[in-house]
């Protein structure tokens, strides 16, 4: 294929999509360009069918330092394990890639996206999805594309929307929807938002569909120019009888899912499908139709679910489309730690544990992305025993990473500043039990844990999931989803937010033709799901605590001259260690002169800051202090003042009376009185005076004498001339 470039300008900015001479074995391979950013984006399509029952998708995305001009950091200088940015993106690319394939379709699909270059300026996820998109059609695989994916931010002053910001444009904005589909319907969305009302947030999701619709418009074009040949593939279809022998037990299915109790449920399914492979296949046919038996139960558990709620309007656990399941919420639940909280909805149960630190504890990233770090953390386990299952333990899975990116993206807008509260927060929400809505649970116990440990957050956040029911124009919108209803449903919607507005969104969606009518209703009501939450979260703990808990951290800002920095360092980090370990507090110096000083006790703290305080202080005559004698010599005593700043003590000024040697009467880690009587304005050097001086020791003043006569006489090359006799000579007669 010869090389083919379709360029183009959407809403004021550059595009560009490539083909035809890089990584030429791939089934497709496009490259993709938005401002300098770029992006390869490769598809393989496998030849084999494999025998699952699902679809096999892979999306990996890789960043490459080099997109950015840097060094990876870390002993092994090379990329390694995807960051957590990394991680979320592929997931973006997959959300909206994977209902495009036929259902039945098995064959495996790998898609690799790889950052060539990154400009600063504009971010490379979003162009992945169209360039992945386009990859899969130009080589001709089974998709039903094009796809586009779009970022909308707001302009604050105008209230115009931006597609695709800048990170500049971002950061000045109050919105930051990421949207996905084709130009007839939306699959996949994410927003985080500075409160804002549900009607702006579906305008913008509107106006995100519009753009999409664009950007599919200007592929399709591209796809022209290439004029890709279809490749031949086979939809897997299992023997009609399968699906004969198994609809007889469809009023069996609707009796054994009415069950309130997800493990008794489960068992009851569970059971179920094994007595319906018995009854209905031999040994042969369950050997040969295995995965084809499996997808079949599955349907019919599906169809069964699915049709009591359109036709009853009553769900698996006996609940009203727009119930919520009953709480149990308990903020403070753990002794000592910094903040916690117990949220349970249903068989949802989650504990959330927020921990506060010194501002240099905050999590820095070596990404191409230009945060170099966060100061919230939020991170999100899901153990499989919270499943009732057998499973490894490790590292964070994508579903992982991605509910604790959601729940943190919720809390960020609600979170005090820097300066009002100069902390770094990490907050982990255990999963204790699962049935459905494990993020929203955990957004939940987020906000509880930081209300518990003190944190004056602006307003207290919720979150509910919402999911739907559609068969042709009958439409349910279900409140508070539970896992059956997510993994049989057609959408699973999660809505956070204030009483104010929403923080955080995110919806994937398996329907296609969903209206925008359908989504405003859900998310009215999202926001009575929400409120009804929230109520009872505020009866347990109405508003963040006055007082931290007396394990937390104490941390208290300061201010010095920046030129005062390097005395409160010392040669080597020597001075601020010592403070540190002197008193066990906790000290943050900034560039600007500002210092944090963090203790879990008063007096440390009290301590420290007395101890900076007194470094940066220029010393005036007159003023006393308790200093430690740190150095002794011939003609007199050091003593420190502060640390880093010492003044002598003259040996005439030790004591009353004369003394002999400075160690008749001051020892080293002595402690003495002193007053500053001189500093030089040169030098700067101190000197000092003692206060209530001791009297000189009996002795001391006149052994000197004779110590120094003996001395003078005992010199080398002297003689003592007195004693033999002889009559000194004298020079210069």
């Amino acid at each position: 294929m010869n090389k083919i470039v379709e360029s183009f300008e959407l809403y004021g900015k550059e595009y560009r999509l490539e083909t035809g001479e890089l990584a030429k074995q791939t089934t497709g391979a496009v490259l993709v360009t938005c401002g300098e950013t770029t992006v390869l984006v490769t598809a393989v399509v496998s030849k084999q069918e494999k025998d699952y029952d699902f679809f096999p998708l892979t999306v990996d995305f890789m960043e490459k330092m080099y997109s950015v001009g840097r060094i990876p950091g870390g002993y092994l200088k090379r990329e390694a394990k995807p960051s957590d940015k990394g991680t979320l993106t592929a997931r973006m690319i997959d959300r909206p890639i994977r209902p495009g394939f036929p259902d039945g379709y098995k064959n495996e699909v790998h898609i690799v996206a790889t950052t060539l270059v990154c400009d600063g300026q504009n971010p490379p996820d979003t162009i992945c999805v169209a360039g992945a998109s386009a990859a899969l059609m130009v080589g001709g695989a089974p998709f039903e594309g094009p796809a586009a994916c779009v970022r909308i931010a707001r302009n604050v002053e105008t209230g115009e929307f931006i597609v695709n910001p800048t990170y500049a444009e971002e950061e000045a904005s109050d919105l930051e929807l990421t949207i996905a589909g084709t130009a007839e319907y939306i699959s996949m969305v994410e927003a985080g938002a500075k409160e804002i009302s549900e009607e702006d947030m579906l305008a913008a999701m509107t106006f995100g569909q519009e753009a999409i619709a664009a950007f599919c418009e200007k592929q399709a074009e591209f796809l022209a120019k290439v004029n890709p040949t279809p490749m031949a593939y086979t939809i897997h279809a299992a023997d009609p009888c399968i699906a004969e022998r198994i609809i007889p037990y469809f009023d069996a299915m609707s009796a054994a899912l009415r069950d309130a109790d997800k493990l008794s449920r489960v068992e009851k399914v569970a059971a179920l499908k094994d007595q319906i492979k018995a009854e209905a296949f031999d040994e042969d046919e369950r050997a040969a139709w295995g995965s084809d038996i499996a997808a079949e139960l599955k349907k019919l558990e599906k169809k069964a679910m699915r049709k009591m709620i359109i036709e009853t309007g009553e769900r698996a656990d006996g609940r009203r489309p727009e119930e919520v399941r009953p709480l149990h919420i308990v903020p403070g639940y753990l002794p000592r730690v910094h903040g916690c909280g117990l949220f349970q909805r249903g068989q949802t149960q989650v504990l959330s544990v927020c921990t506060l630190g010194m501002l240099n504890e905050w999590q820095r990233l070596d990404t191409i992305d230009p945060a170099e770090g966060k100061r919230y953390m939020h991170q999100y386990n899901f153990p499989p025993y919270c499943t009732g299952e057998v499973g490894r333990m490790g590292a964070p899975k994508r579903r992982e990473i991605g509910h604790g990116a959601l729940a943190e993206k919720a809390l960020l807008p609600v979170l005090p500043s820097e300066d009002d509260f100069p902390y770094a927060i990490r907050v982990v929400s255990e999963v204790l039990e699962s049935n459905g809505s494990s993020s929203m649970a955990s957004t939940c116990g987020s906000t509880l844990a930081l209300m518990d440990a003190g944190v004056p957050i602006s307003a207290p956040v919720s979150g509910v999931a919402m999911g739907l029911i559609k068969e042709g124009d009958d439409v349910v919108i279900l409140t508070d989803i539970q896992g059956v209803e997510d993994f049989l449903g057609d959408m699973d919607f999660k809505v956070c937010g204030t009483e104010k507005g929403i923080t955080a969104l995110q919806m994937d969606n398996k329907a296609k033709g969903l209206s925008v009518e359908i989504l405003a209703k859900a998310l009215k009501q999202a926001h009575e799901g929400r409120a009804h939450i929230l109520s009872a979260m505020l009866e347990t703990i109405p508003a963040p605590r006055d007082t931290m808990r007396e394990t937390a951290p104490r941390i208290e800002t300061i201010k010095i001259p920046v030129d005062k920095i390097r005395d409160v360092i010392g040669s080597g980090g020597k001075v601020v260690r010592g403070i540190q370990e002197e008193t066990g507090a906790s000290i943050d110096i900034q560039e600007d002169g500002t210092i944090h000083v963090g203790a879990t006790t008063g007096t440390a703290m009290e301590a420290a800051k007395a101890m900076i305080l007194g470094i940066v202080k220029e010393p005036e005559i007159g003023e006393i202090y308790d200093g430690e004698v740190v150095g002794i010599k011939d003609f007199g005593a050091f003593v420190k003042l502060t640390p880093g700043k010492d003044g002598l003590l003259h040996i005439s000024r030790v004591a009353n009376g004369r003394v002999a040697k400075v160690e008749d009467v001051l020892n080293l880690g002595d402690v003495v009185k002193v007053t500053i009587i001189e500093i030089d304005p040169k030098t700067g050097k101190i000197s000092l005076d003692r206060i209530d001086k001791p009297e000189a020791p009996a002795g001391s003043a006149s052994a000197e004498p004779r110590e120094r006569r003996s001395d003078r006489d005992a010199r080398p090359g002297r003689s003592n001339r007195e004693g033999d006799g002889r009559k000194p000579r004298r020079r210069h007669e």
